[in-house]
């Protein structure tokens, strides 16, 4: 059942969702060559924790850190770890939740490097894009296929593919609720979309196949042909006066 949230609860919802983007700007302001992915997601959870928050994912299903961390052909779900350390030229999608006065707020995004391939950037920029393509449709009386569509058809028609395994999602008390948020769909079709609908909708994209792998860890996503993969996600809520985008900062990033 979707749970429908009022405007107290969205107001709530945006001070996790605020205190979720800070996170998220702390870890890109200190990617850089030679930093652990364990110090990145350390640098997250003192952010989250002086909020006066806690780290959605912390714990959450046995997941051993509070950010998934995953570089380059890693998708979803990388595990922080004082082995993995950061090169120049890679791109690093960091994925970060924060539970505030029994909400939640979930935020993601792909950070390069120093400098990346013109590829690479280009995959971020088109990730992003697809995203804003997809709250474009974002608009009660229109359909969860709407926004789908929207999000997949900028990312085809850019020449990559969007993941379909894994999809975006209801938000709220639970960190996953529901509706699914698929990143593809067909126009008129899917949940109807009506105020008080918050989601959070995450496109996955790669520069090869959609087509992704699960390691043996248990939790990291690949690509199946170890082509770059990003990730771009937002906490968003839908009211009688449009959308409101909980967790974007900064406007650019």
């Amino acid at each position: 059942m979707i749970q429908l949230k009022n405007p107290d609860q969205i107001k709530i919802m945006k001070e996790a969702g605020r205190i979720t983007g800070e996170a998220l700007l702390v870890a890109r302001d200190h990617v850089r060559p030679g930093i652990s992915t364990y110090e990145l997601d350390r640098l997250v959870r003192e952010s989250i924790e002086k909020a006066g928050a806690k780290p959605s994912f912390l714990g959450y299903g046995g997941f051993p850190g509070s950010a998934c961390i995953s570089i380059n052909d890693e998708v979803i779900h990388g595990i922080p770890s004082k082995k993995r350390f950061l090169e120049e030229g890679d791109i690093v999608k960091v994925d970060v939740g924060a539970f505030y006065k029994g909400f939640h707020g979930d935020s993601a995004r792909t950070i390069p490097v120093g400098r990346v391939s013109d590829e690479a950037q280009r995959l971020i920029e088109v990730t992003r894009a697809s995203f804003f393509a997809g709250i474009d449709q974002l608009k009660v009386g229109n359909r969860l296929g709407d926004v789908g569509a929207a999000i997949d058809g900028l990312v085809v028609a850019n020449g990559f593919s969007t993941v379909k395994r894994y999809i975006g999602h209801g938000i709220g008390h639970e960190l996953h609720e529901s509706p699914d948020v698929p990143n593809y769909g067909t126009p008129g079709r899917g949940t109807r979309l009506c105020a008080g609908l918050v989601i959070a909708i995450e496109p996955m994209v790669n520069i090869g196949t959609e087509t992704v792998r699960e390691l043996s860890d248990g939790w990291t996503v690949k690509t199946a042909d170890g082509a770059l993969s990003a990730h771009y996600e937002n906490t968003v809520a839908l009211t009688g006066d449009g959308i409101i985008n909980l967790t974007l900062i900064e406007k650019d990033f």
